[in-house]
Parts: C-alpha cells; structure tokens; sequence
C-alpha cells in the first residue's frame, strides 16, 4: 500500500481505492509516497517503488484469475 499521510506514529495507506490508518512504528524513516506492506494494521516493510509495482501488478493478475474463474462457476 502507498503511505499517503503521516501523523505522529500513524498514516494512512492507499491500494486500489481502499483507505487505511495504520501504525508506523516498526518501520524505519517512513515518508509520504513510500509503499508498504501492512499487516494487522501495521507497517511491517517498506518496499522500493519498483518492488510495489511488481507485487500490485501480480496480485492484479491474481484478482484477474479469480474474477474469471468466479464467472466460470
């Protein structure tokens, strides 16, 4: 997910239109525009930006296949 604000210890994160407050404070150094992942309502990693867009192009993939399997039933 893309940190879009910070307050203190806690952001929000953004992926696919879903908006989510989380807490940052495992993360080191975190900034507006890092991706993350989250996990519990916490940032657990930050990921290059090029990492982020491999990972939310498979998971697309993903949600593709299922959508099209889900049609097939």
């Amino acid at each position: 997910m893309e940190l879009k604000e910070i307050d203190g210890d806690r952001g929000v994160v953004e992926a696919g239109g879903v908006r989510k407050e989380i807490r940052l404070t495992l993360v080191d150094s975190p900034a507006v525009g890092d991706f993350v992942i989250v996990h519990a309502g916490f940032a657990i990693q930050k990921l290059d930006k090029e990492q982020a867009a491999e990972d939310l192009a498979l998971l697309a993939e993903i949600e593709a296949s299922a959508a099209k399997l889900t049609s097939q039933e």
